[in-house]
């Protein structure tokens, strides 16, 4: 798979954790209506975005700086999903290489 922000090409687990670790500023996190939290982002080869709740919505205001990777690896799995399915044909297989 190749990471749609930089062309990083790796195997799904292998991108998940780039995703994760290289680009946290594409993940937005923020606080809406009635103090909800909510995680941000936007594909990078099309319109389509996420806004999702994050869950549990606690007040401490230090929970989304605290739990901003989890919140990332959650974001950014899901946000595979939908490269998978919508974007094919921008990530081919890798290559693997035999021993």
């Amino acid at each position: 798979m190749t990471c749609p922000f930089c062309g990083y090409r790796a195997p799904r687990p292998e991108l998940h954790a780039h995703l994760t670790d290289v680009h946290p500023d594409v993940v937005e996190t923020l606080t809406g209506p009635g103090q909800r939290r909510y995680y941000q982002l936007a594909c990078a080869w099309c319109d389509d975005s996420w806004r999702q709740e994050i869950k549990p919505r606690l007040r401490d205001p230090g929970f989304l700086e605290e739990y901003s990777r989890e919140i990332r690896v959650v974001a950014f799995d899901q946000f595979l999903y939908h490269l998978e399915a919508a974007h094919q044909d921008h990530h081919p297989p890798v290559p693997t290489h035999h021993l």
